[in-house]
Parts: C-alpha cells; sequence; structure tokens
C-alpha cells in the first residue's frame, strides 16, 4: 500500500451508509458563519453518485417555494454530520436529471420494497410446552 492510498484510508469514514439515485436522504452538513459553526439539514432526492472511495459524492435535490436547487456533496468530508436515508427508491437509471423538467406529481419516485417473508401458519407459530399444555387441558364444569 502506498502513501497515497494510506493517507486515503485515514480519511475516510467509517459508517457511511449506501446511497443509490433515487434514494431520498437528509444530510446533515455543517455550516460556518462568522465565528459560530451550526448544522444545516438538506432534504432531497438523491440524482447521482458518481466517483469512489474518498473521491466519492452525491448531488442532492429538493424543490422549495418552486424553485429547484441541486447540492453535491462529498461522502467523506468532515463537513457532513451525518446521512440519514429516509427511503429507498426504485429506479432505472443511474442519473436522474430528467427530474430537473418534472413537476409536482409527475417528480414522484416508486419506493423500493424488499419481499416479505411469509407468515408460518398459526398451528406451527405455537410450539411452546406452556402453550401446548394449556390446549391439551379440558375445560372445568
Amino acid at each position: 500500500m502506498n502513501v497515497i492510498q494510506q493517507l486515503e484510508k485515514e480519511q475516510q469514514k467509517d459508517k457511511v451508509p449506501a446511497l443509490r439515485a433515487g434514494d431520498t436522504v437528509k444530510v446533515h452538513a455543517k455550516v460556518v458563519e462568522g465565528t459560530r459553526e451550526r448544522i444545516q439539514m438538506f432534504e432531497g432526492t438523491v440524482i447521482r453518485v458518481t466517483g469512489g472511495g474518498l473521491r466519492q459524492n452525491f448531488t442532492v435535490r429538493r424543490v422549495t417555494h418552486g424553485v429547484g436547487v441541486e447540492r453535491t456533496f462529498m461522502i467523506h468530508s468532515p463537513r457532513i454530520d451525518k446521512i440519514d436515508v429516509l427511503r429507498h427508491g426504485d429506479v432505472r437509471q443511474a442519473r436522474l436529471y430528467y427530474l430537473r423538467g418534472k413537476v409536482g406529481k409527475d417528480a414522484r419516485i416508486r419506493e423500493r420494497r424488499r419481499l416479505i417473508q411469509e407468515e408460518e401458519p398459526a398451528e406451527a407459530a405455537v410450539s411452546t410446552p406452556e402453550a401446548e399444555a394449556v390446549e391439551t387441558e379440558a375445560p372445568v364444569k
């Protein structure tokens, strides 16, 4: 491992969520105003993820008061406090630039859902010894 790779590995963050185009995220970014530093949230849809390793970045788009705002963030930047993935979008493309021309309901993205495992039948679900003892006792008259 050469010196550059070693320096990059030291600067990478440990916990980084897996981002894909179409995801709705809330980015907590540190903003410096004069001598004060505060955290500002930017919530929107990821329209692209580029790069790799330390240079990986993503662009988030949101519409505020009828004006589309896009902001690009470096994932491993010290200016990013944390990234919350609110929902995963189901899209076919890696770059969602077509959303720039869409407004309102046309700009919606379907949510990606995982397969839910089928539940076991009611008889198989109850298999504790206490439950079996209750079933075998005869009612008292």
